[in-house]
């Protein structure tokens, strides 16, 4: 099912749970605003691409996806296959779980790709490369070279949520401004990129924000709209995240007919808007 008809198939069950306790209210709102902040764009990190070099094409040839022509490839210096390999390692994949190897070959993509354009076929998969490397700095690889580094997981994952745009890294970026993990705390610019990554589809920061802007944490309360994000996310979330589809509930179970209706009409407002 695509996004767009699974999104319509909440709002229709949002109703239901909406209006089933009484009459909902007209409401003349804003849908979640398009004006993304202003945030800078930062240099890559020191140590990777220093030097670019040319970009092989996004395709890699389609002989049988062994673990011997992905070797191959990857020493070749393709993105792909390193991304690849990165993954097996880093989950276990077909090979024994070395998250180490894993990292070494994320740094492989970093160093070569980082300069890359955001446009170019490859530059999702080097944007993740940052994400993974700076998951790996925040609590480091025991017994390796990898120490915690959180100042350096915020490198990371600055440069890929600035310069490519990419929403993991700006979730990850909006969880240490607002745990003050590798820089001083700091809510308002938590929820900035929490807002950046919310629009972008990624559930858990539109959980996170929905349950700030629901609680009043950290802004103005803003009810209805936290609702809205807390119903995106809850259709999105894992059989694991539980914290998501609880904060949904609690959200729904204290909203009043004013805010369920708001929320509404929220919602219908952005799946029209990502049909368009």
């Amino acid at each position: 099912m695509r996004t767009s008809e699974r999104i319509g198939v909440v709002v229709a069950a949002l109703a239901v749970a909406f209006f089933a306790a009484g009459p909902a209210f007209a409401f003349e709102g804003t849908t979640p605003g398009n004006q993304d902040a202003t945030l800078p764009v930062v240099a890559a990190p020191t140590g990777v691409a220093v030097i670019k070099k040319p970009v092989p094409p996004a395709d890699i040839p389609q002989p049988p996806a062994t673990l011997s022509a992905l070797q191959y490839a990857a020493e070749g210096g393709h993105p792909v296959a390193q991304w690849k390999l990165g993954r097996m390692y880093a989950k276990g994949d077909g090979v024994a779980q070395d998250d180490l190897r894993a990292y070494d070959y994320f740094s492989k993509i970093a160093n070569a790709h980082a300069e890359d354009s955001p446009s170019a076929p490859q530059a999702t998969i080097v944007a993740n490369a940052f994400v993974a490397l700076g998951r790996y700095y925040v609590s480091g690889i025991p017994n390796t070279r990898v120490k915690a580094d959180p100042e350096r997981a915020r490198e990371m994952f600055s440069y890929a949520a600035s310069y490519f745009g990419n929403a993991e890294a700006q979730y990850n970026l909006a969880r240490m401004y607002l745990d003050g993990v590798g820089m001083p705390r700091d809510i308002r610019y938590g929820i900035r990129w929490l807002g950046l990554a919310a629009r972008k589809g990624q559930h858990q920061a539109q959980a996170l924000l929905g349950q700030m802007l629901f609680n009043g944490t950290g802004s103005q309360r803003q009810a209805a709209r936290g609702l809205m994000w807390l119903t995106l996310a809850q259709d999105s979330a894992g059989p694991d995240e539980i914290w998501i589809k609880d904060s949904y509930k609690t959200a729904l179970s204290k909203a009043s007919e004013d805010d369920r209706a708001m929320a509404l009409q929220m919602l219908e407002r952005w799946v029209q808007g990502r049909r368009d």
